[in-house]
């Protein structure tokens, strides 16, 4: 929304920024941060990453001025099915804030719980596989797995507290496919805001992007041969503050038309597919982005960051994706032609367009 139209409606513009903690004595800060808001914290997560933060968070908690009111596993899914399961816990509904523990399914659900209990919200990742802790946007799914839609929050939670031991001692797959999903962050929201007049929190985001590819590429091996040893090192810590800072800084900054585009539709495309919950998010998501790069005929900027992607083994075929069929990649177009991150971009893209980037990038070496 441009001056003009915000001045006509009386609306004043409002920038919520993430805040972070990051390091292996993260959680010292949580009374720091947290003690403002109330005594008491309702714990939800996913169950295994309650079980692999609990001692760390449990030894940090013991010395805060907190309670803990309960402790609840949220679900499997993104659902508002698990939404309404949590919002119906008293304790819950008492709590003076809410902590969301997990990775990105865990943390989207508690954030829709937060924000319709109106309730302070601090996330703790164990996983660096997406942005969600620190961004205002949640991704929904329908029961089943398919994709249900976005929900959105005023503004990010209050503060995330990342552990780097907790996300050192995850499996390494989560933080493979983190790179994979950040990785589309740069490419999406340049092609989106190509040739457009760019508003200051627009333009900020874009911007903020810049260059964290060039990152991941020089750090990720580094960062996941850090994971497969349970240690942390400066790879892993950079490559985390590029998944869940500057990636959510930008996805908080820009407006939904411009903050994700190709690689993001095939993905949600792709859960149509049985074989979805078989690959993560970002994993998918990766492809996408040798999809938009070609379409765009930015050739050497893809073959970089294929060759990336090989060196990591992140997947540059669909049978890498168990899309074997042609009447797979019709069903997953057919969706993915009925998402709105296509419509905000230089040109239209249409389905010829779609489907001859996916033949191309299927028949290079």
């Amino acid at each position: 929304v441009d001056y003009e139209e915000r001045r006509k409606i009386n609306m004043s513009l409002s920038v919520n920024l993430p805040n972070l903690t990051i390091g292996v004595d993260a959680f010292d800060a949580i009374d720091e941060y947290c003690s403002q808001f109330g005594t008491t914290v309702a714990i939800l997560g996913g169950e295994k990453a309650l079980a692999a933060s609990k001692e760390r968070l449990t030894a940090a908690l013991e010395k805060s001025s907190l309670e803990v009111a309960t402790v609840q596993v949220y679900g499997k899914e993104a659902s508002y099915t698990n939404v309404e399961k949590m919002k119906a816990i008293k304790e819950v509904q008492d709590a003076d804030m809410i902590f969301a523990v997990g990775g990105g399914r865990a943390i989207d659900t508690i954030k829709v719980v937060a924000r319709d209990l109106d309730k302070p919200l601090f996330t703790i990742p164990t996983l660096a596989s997406v942005s969600a802790p620190t961004s205002s946007v949640c991704v929904m799914y329908h029961d089943n797995h398919e994709m249900a839609g976005l929900a959105y929050c005023k503004a990010p939670a209050e503060h995330t507290f990342i552990d780097t031991q907790i996300i050192a001692e995850a499996p390494v797959e989560y933080l493979w496919a983190g790179i994979g999903d950040c990785m589309s962050k740069e490419v999406e929201t340049s092609f989106s805001s190509r040739g457009r007049d760019l508003s200051f929190e627009n333009r900020l985001g874009v911007n903020i992007v810049k260059g964290t590819n060039d990152k991941l590429m020089a750090v990720g091996a580094k960062a996941l041969k850090a994971v497969r040893n349970q240690e942390t090192n400066q790879a892993l810590e950079d490559v985390v503050l590029e998944i869940i800072g500057a990636s959510a800084y930008a996805s908080v900054l820009v407006e939904n038309d411009i903050n994700s585009n190709m690689a993001h539709a095939y993905y949600y495309g792709y859960t149509v597919l049985p074989q979805a919950h078989e690959h993560l998010h970002g994993e998918v998501v990766s492809y996408g982005i040798l999809l938009l790069l070609t379409m765009d005929q930015q050739f050497e900027y893809r073959d970089r960051m294929k060759a990336f992607m090989e060196s990591i083994k992140l997947p540059t075929k669909l049978a890498a994706q168990g899309v074997t069929t042609q009447e797979d990649i019709d069903k997953l177009v057919d969706k993915a032609m009925t998402m709105d991150d296509l419509t905000f971009a230089p040109y239209i893209i249409t389905r010829e367009k779609f489907e001859q980037a996916i033949r191309d990038v299927e028949a290079l070496d």
